[in-house]
C-alpha cells in the first residue's frame, strides 16, 4: 500500500510551492490589509516551507517597496526557513522588485526577472507636505505643546526646518547602510559595479540589472521552474487564507469605504514612482 502511495506521488511529478508576494510592504494592517507584512507573510511561508517533497520554494515578487522595518523582518523569516528545511529559495520578480521589493528578492539563493522588469532602487526615501502657507491663508492657527524640543520634528504644518531635515538624512543614511549591508551579504562577489552606481537609489531593467550582478538570469517562473525540475513539476500557490466575509465580497465592499480611499492613494503612489 505505501508503495503504491509513493509510486502516484511521483507520478505526479516534484514539487515547488510558489509564494505570492505582491503589493505595497507596510507594517500591520495600514492599507487595508492589502499590503504585505510579517503578520500576512509568515503563515503562507511556514505553509511553503513545510510542504512534503518540496524541491525548492520560489517567490513571486511584484512589489515597489515599502516599509525598511518589515522588509527586514520579511527577508530574515525567509532565510531562517531556508537554513532550517535545507531547501533552495529562487525569486522571480514580475512588473517590479524596487526598493524593499528587491530586499525581498535577496532573501533568494537565486533571482530571475524578465528583462523588461524593474529592479533595483537600492535606497531610502521619506516624503510628506507642508501646510503651513494653507492654515495661514484659511485663517487657522496651529496649537501644539510638546515636552521635549524634538518631540514636533517635521510637523507638515510648521516650516520646515534645516536641523530637522539634517537629523532625518542621518536616520536614512543609517538605514541605507543596513540596506547595502544586506544586498552584499546576499550578492556577495556577484555585483558589477560601483558602490555609486549600485546604491544610488536608482533602478534599472532585468536586463541591465544582470549586467551588473543584481539578479542571476531572465525568464519567467513556470518555464525557468518546467526546464529545471521537468515538464510534471508542480507548483502550488501559496497565498493568504481569506476570511468568510471577503470570500462571499462583503469584505471587499466594505473596504471601498472610508479610510480605505486614502490608503489605495498611497499604495497607488508607491507603484507610479516606477511607471506602473
Amino acid at each position: 500500500m505505501l508503495g503504491w502511495i509513493r509510486e502516484r506521488l511521483l507520478r505526479r511529478g516534484p514539487v515547488v510551492p510558489v509564494v505570492s508576494l505582491t503589493g505595497v510592504i507596510v507594517a500591520g494592517s495600514r492599507l487595508g490589509g492589502r499590503g504585505l507584512s510579517i503578520e500576512s507573510v509568515a503563515p503562507i511561508l511556514r505553509r511553503a516551507f513545510n510542504m512534503g517533497g518540496a524541491k525548492a520554494v520560489a517567490l513571486s515578487i511584484n512589489s515597489p517597496g515599502g516599509s525598511p522595518v518589515q522588509s527586514a523582518l520579511i527577508g530574515a523569516r525567509i532565510r531562517l526557513h531556508a537554513k532550517e528545511k535545507n531547501i533552495p529559495v529562487i525569486a522571480f520578480v514580475e512588473d517590479v522588485a524596487a526598493s524593499g521589493g528587491y530586499w525581498l528578492a535577496c532573501a533568494a539563493d537565486e533571482i530571475v526577472a524578465d528583462p523588461n522588469s524593474i529592479v533595483g532602487s537600492i535606497g531610502v526615501i521619506s516624503a510628506g507636505f507642508g501646510f503651513q502657507d494653507l492654515l495661514a491663508r484659511i485663517g487657522v492657527e496651529r496649537r501644539m505643546h510638546t515636552s521635549g524640543e524634538r518631540k514636533s520634528m517635521l510637523d507638515p504644518f510648521q516650516p520646515e526646518k534645516a536641523e530637522d531635515v539634517e537629523r532625518l538624512k542621518r536616520l536614512q543614511a543609517e538605514i541605507h547602510d543596513d540596506f547595502k549591508r544586506w544586498v552584499r551579504e546576499r550578492r556577495g562577489a556577484k555585483l558589477r559595479g560601483t558602490d555609486g552606481e549600485l546604491f544610488s537609489g536608482e533602478f534599472w531593467t532585468g536586463r541591465r540589472a544582470l549586467e551588473m550582478g543584481l539578479i542571476d538570469g531572465m525568464g519567467n517562473l513556470r518555464e525557468v521552474l518546467q526546464a529545471r525540475y521537468g515538464e510534471k513539476v508542480r507548483l502550488p500557490m501559496i497565498s493568504p487564507r481569506r476570511g468568510l466575509l471577503s470570500r462571499v465580497g462583503i469584505g471587499s465592499r466594505m473596504d471601498e469605504i472610508g479610510p480605505s480611499t486614502l490608503a489605495a492613494v498611497e499604495e497607488r503612489l508607491h507603484w507610479q514612482r516606477y511607471g506602473l
